[in-house]
């Protein structure tokens, strides 16, 4: 996500470090290449001029060109501007407390529009909100279907008259419906069309008049650039958008849509799509956003993803089992199993300071490989020897190697990375949120350096004999936080 203009930025502060004295020719360099990789984005001009005159400004103040550290003076202007240009955004849903919230999305045929309403339906479900959809898409083929499909994928129930060809109608009854079950939000699927013309507009206003939705959001691809713009302004011309949803943020997109979006149109954007499965729909923080385009990480966006990995109930009993050192390697093996889960580790990567460059390899054919190998190797051991790995000998290791398939080497490596971690994840217990998100960090990074295996929490130092001085400081510090838990637990 916005890797071009990420290193166009980070281009333009490494020009300031350095020199031997900053001026303000130094700087407009630096602010020239700020402003270059804007437009190399495809951000709209009118933003890039605005954006630029209010850096500018600030940039060049005696404050910044007289500090110890100018670089990062102007780290911090550029991010400020970003967050100001992208926001401010309110993501809440605003539910009802009586009757169905209506939400009506529309948009486009291609933009991937209906997935969103299955995304969005996901988003809800993890609030403990379970939508109604109503298939009011009458003019693409098979869109009726594809809902169906979304909805039995996600358990959720779907609304459809496939013979009624009144869109208007279809949304009314779909809405009548979501009284008589009880539903708190109705997502209405509406149609799209190739490009905008008057008859998609008029269909769409019809339905906004008729229904009265109480939020109305337009789904845009992401990757058409400034048509992208354009099609936010035309919509909200129209129905009075309440918000964009933009999607394919994980592809090849160069984000000039996103940072240009609002300042055109006044419509925020309310989430991003950054994935192909139903999990991969963010509510939209513009702060995090723009830390991302500075490659300085979304810790809050993480800890969001480290949230939603485990529900409630499972979370408690795992921290409980952390807590008291009863953590095994099948609890180990369920941890690993929703980390692996199909797009998830690259998002957490991506949203982690530093971590980003181990996106693709979390991402790749041989990760997945060396982790299906670690959850092999310990669904070869014993209900007794993945409670207690210390009973397995070198007899037992052996057997256990045969039926994973894998060299006993493994099996001994696995064993000692697992105890290695177990002071660490007693340690986790009972922490914040964030602590979680860092500790998974740190687990997925583990996991990238090792081709998907735990090679990269290595218990041992290079020579692969003993342990380094950090290492053993660190397996010190974690000790001792332990103690002083345990310790004030017992008062």
């Amino acid at each position: 996500m916005f890797d071009s203009l990420s290193e166009g930025l980070q281009s333009a502060f490494k020009s300031l470090r350095g020199k031997g004295k900053l001026t303000e020719g130094n700087m407009r360099e630096g602010l020239d290449i700020v402003q270059r990789s804007l437009l190399e984005a495809d951000v709209s001009y009118p933003v890039v001029q605005d954006f630029m005159q209010h850096v500018s400004e600030r940039a060049l103040g005696k404050k910044v060109l007289l500090s110890l550290r100018p670089e990062e003076e102007l780290v911090g202007i550029v991010q400020s501007e970003l967050t100001a240009i992208l926001g401010p955004v309110d993501s809440s849903l605003h539910l009802k407390t009586e009757g169905p919230t209506i939400i009506m999305m529309c948009g486009l045929q291609g933009s991937g529009k209906t997935t969103t309403c299955g995304k969005l339906s996901q988003l809800l479900k993890e609030q403990k909100v379970t939508p109604l959809l109503v298939a009011a898409d009458l003019q693409r083929p098979a869109a009726i279907e594809q809902l169906k499909v979304i909805g039995q994928q996600l358990d959720v129930p779907v609304y459809a008259e496939p013979d009624n060809k009144n869109p208007v109608e279809v949304c009314n009854n779909g809405v009548a419906r979501a009284k008589e079950l009880g539903s708190r939000v109705v997502i209405l699927d509406t149609a799209g069309r190739l490009a905008i013309d008057e008859e998609l507009m008029a269909e769409l206003a019809k339905i906004d008049k008729k229904v009265s939705p109480d939020q109305v959001y337009l789904v845009v691809d992401g990757m058409t650039g400034q048509d992208a713009v354009n099609s936010a302004d035309a919509f909200n011309k129209a129905l009075e958008l309440d918000g964009v949803v933009m999607t394919k943020l994980d592809g090849d997109a160069r984000g000039g849509a996103l940072l240009s979006v609002k300042h055109v149109t006044g419509v925020p954007i309310k989430f991003i799509g950054t994935g192909e499965h139903f999990d991969a729909l963010e509510p939209f923080r513009p702060e995090g956003m723009a830390s991302r385009i500075l490659q300085m990480g979304d810790i809050v966006a993480a800890a969001h993803e480290a949230h939603r990995i485990v529900d409630d109930r499972e979370r408690e009993e795992l921290e409980a089992k952390m807590a008291s050192g009863d953590f095994t390697l099948d609890d180990f093996k369920n941890m690993m199993e929703k980390v692996s889960k199909p797009g998830l580790m690259g998002r957490m990567m991506g949203l982690m300071p530093g971590m980003g460059q181990f996106k693709d390899a979390l991402e790749s054919d041989e990760a997945a490989g060396g982790i299906r190998q670690t959850i092999g190797a310990i669904n070869s051991m014993t209900a007794e020897e993945r409670r207690n790995p210390k009973v397995i000998d070198s007899a037992r290791r052996s057997r256990i190697a045969k039926g994973a398939g894998v060299q006993t080497p493994v099996i001994s490596q696995l064993i000692k990375q697992f105890e290695f971690m177990k002071p660490m994840m007693q340690a986790m217990a009972g922490g914040s949120v964030m602590d979680r998100a860092k500790m998974m960090s740190q687990l997925q990074g583990a996991m990238s350096q090792g081709n998907g295996s735990l090679d990269g929490l290595r218990t041992k130092g290079s020579t692969g004999k003993r342990l380094s001085n950090a290492e053993r400081a660190k397996m010190r510090k974690e000790r001792e936080k332990l103690k002083r838990r345990k310790k004030r637990q017992g008062k």
